[in-house]
């Protein structure tokens, strides 16, 4: 019921392969800067201000499933699971040998890590 009939057919002719979402945002914009071109708007704070309010509400569509948000992880989050798998794959592959089980060429091994602690 937001859309008219001739804007609903717009919309849907736009050949988009995103989520269209943003179109009605655009259309406001341009319909708002319009506005204030031609007086109906009385100065550039208004402006100002009603497009804060349209963002306003449209930022939690572009964050919700629907929209076309892809989180990209942040690099803290990229470099502490990097280390996270390193010190653990170091400290499984780094393992001595039992000496009780007789391996040939195997001694007992008690040294501590370092590099892998770091």
């Amino acid at each position: 019921g937001f859309l008219t009939r001739e804007e609903r057919r717009r919309l849907e002719g736009l050949r988009s392969p995103y989520n269209k979402f943003w179109v009605p945002c655009v259309w406001f914009g341009a319909l708002a800067g319009r506005a204030r071109r031609e007086g109906r708007i009385g100065d550039d704070c208004a402006l100002k201000l009603l497009m804060e309010e349209v963002t306003m509400t449209m930022s939690p569509v572009s964050l919700s499933p629907g929209g076309d948000h892809r989180g990209i992880p942040c690099p803290q989050e990229v470099v502490t699971i990097a280390v996270y798998t390193f010190f653990l794959t170091c400290l499984v592959g780094r393992q001595f040998l039992d000496p009780a089980q007789g391996y040939a060429g195997h001694e007992l091994d008690l040294g501590v890590p370092v590099f892998t602690l770091l």
